[in-house]
């Protein structure tokens, strides 16, 4: 089969004028936005151009203890003396807001996180304010969750977001923790803090209460004085399995709870009845979408041997189509990587598949010269000895393994120290029932990958976390049962 032909796209570029972007933000806390103690700033940039974007401000243990003493306050004498009603008021309103805003959302996505403005338009922002509209039904509605007549919020959430779904990953932690009655100290990662700031601004435009959110900006060392700080009741953390194991550590023999959605590396097993062409799509989207820099992306295919040559023939005929390069461009189908420091981790794990005998492929694409860039790679030849069918690689990587029986593919699709995501792909529902039964993945799709519903719970086990986000499970973790 020869390859099919490249249509030839006209450039179709958003307008970066559609947003606003400051030149300096401060922190915001108690319902305003304020300068840091120390005066330290820090850059957030373009990862497709490596322009500066605007400088952040950056804060110390001081600046939170500022954040934390108003969602106290806010928490103590406002927000959970508020009719329930009146509370879910405010996430409709903060959610339409977001609806009436999400171009101009969408845009600044891309530009601080580097991802195509056609998955942050389609996918990131409609999706986070589903969230704040379905957990705003949710607010009188808590004594049906199954917490008892009567649950109770913990007080103050310490909420950490990582830089792959900067505004969805806001909309999963501060949705649940307002509509369950809690405040709010939300830090984003240092490389994608703007869409966050924006948001403080709908906190501002929907008449929040002060102190309710409060968004604080820096590194690691920021969010260490967040979880530690004694005035917080509540952790939620979306990450890195490592830092994940820190933060559990550091709240051990606290009464702290925690929720933790870690790292995956989740893998897609198609069947030799399953639909090929329909797979292919599943596996570009699996591996591919948001760069590959997803949690529970499938980056682990698992083939059945004598479907192996047809379906990789049609999934490099497919990947000849991406189109890779200006985010801002309606057309692109794969940005730019994140940051420098992603791209090196990426690099280098990659490297390591040619260094231990797998073999690579990409398709023949020319990377822009400025920004953070990486070619769609799939490696062939792989065993599950080698690191990149072990470690999470979080970019554009795929493994590919084979399989002979139903019950090889449960066994290498389990043999890993993570449990967030696996796809099946077959023609027989007994099959996906059969195989959903016995894979230990906390979120599993049969014959798509990658869809995502506010009333449907995200989460793992093993070394991908601890609890869920979204739908009612995601409510206990924001909620003390009354039975």
């Amino acid at each position: 089969m020869s390859n099919v032909n490249k249509f030839e796209y006209a450039p179709a570029p958003e307008s970066a004028a559609l947003v606003n972007i400051k030149s300096e933000y401060g922190l915001f806390i108690n319902g305003k936005f304020v300068a840091p103690k120390s005066g330290k700033t820090f850059t957030t940039i373009n990862p497709a151009t490596e322009e500066i974007l605007a400088r952040v401000a950056y804060a110390e243990l001081a600046d939170v203890n500022l954040a934390v003493t108003a969602a106290r306050n806010a928490f103590t004498k406002t927000w959970s003396k508020m009719p329930a009603a009146e509370r879910g008021k405010y996430l409709y309103r903060i959610a339409r807001i977001l609806q009436e805003r999400s171009r101009e959302f969408a845009v600044l996505e891309t530009l601080d996180n580097g991802k195509p403005i056609r998955e942050t338009r389609d996918t990131d922002i409609p999706l986070a304010a589903a969230h704040f509209f379905y957990h705003a039904g949710w607010a009188d509605k808590l004594s049906y969750a199954g917490h008892g007549s009567n649950p109770k919020p913990y007080g103050v959430a310490a909420q950490i977001i990582p830089w792959n779904f900067p505004m969805l990953m806001l909309a999963w932690k501060i949705a649940p923790a307002l509509a369950t009655g809690n405040t709010v100290v939300l830090k984003p990662a240092e490389t994608t803090p703007l869409t966050a700031l924006l948001f403080a601004e709908v906190c501002q435009q929907a008449g929040l209460p002060a102190g309710v959110v409060n968004i604080i900006t820096g590194d690691g060392a920021t969010g260490s004085h967040l979880v530690n700080h004694p005035g917080v009741d509540k952790v939620a953390f979306t990450g890195s399995t490592g830092v994940g194991k820190a933060i559990a550590k550091a709240i051990a023999g606290t009464k702290k709870s925690a929720t933790l959605e870690l790292g995956g590396k989740g893998a897609n097993i198609v069947f030799e009845d399953a639909p090929i062409d329909e797979a292919v799509e599943g596996i570009v989207n699996g591996i591919f979408f948001n760069q590959g820099h997803v949690c529970c992306a499938g980056s682990r295919l698992l083939l059945q041997e004598n479907i192996q040559d047809e379906l990789l023939e049609k999934l490099k005929n497919r990947m000849n189509l991406i189109r890779i390069g200006n985010p801002m461009d309606k057309n692109t189908d794969l940005g730019a990587i994140n940051s420098a420091a992603q791209l090196s981790r990426i690099t280098d794990l990659a490297d390591t598949g040619d260094i231990e005998g797998a073999i690579r492929w990409s398709p023949n694409c020319t990377l822009p010269t400025k920004g953070f860039w990486y070619p769609p790679t799939i490696f062939t030849g792989v065993s599950q000895s080698h690191r990149i069918e072990r470690e999470e690689i979080f970019g554009p990587v795929l493994s590919v393994l084979t399989f002979r029986t139903p019950q090889e593919a449960i066994d290498k699709a389990n043999n890993t120290p993570y449990g967030l995501s696996a796809g099946i792909w077959t023609d027989k529902g007994s099959r996906i029932l059969w195989t959903a039964k016995r894979l230990r993945a906390g979120v599993i799709w049969a014959n798509t990958f990658n869809k995502f519903d506010p009333a449907s719970p995200f989460g793992g086990y093993k070394e991908s976390g601890w609890g869920r986000e979204g739908g009612r499970h995601g409510l206990s973790g924001y909620l003390k049962g009354q039975y």
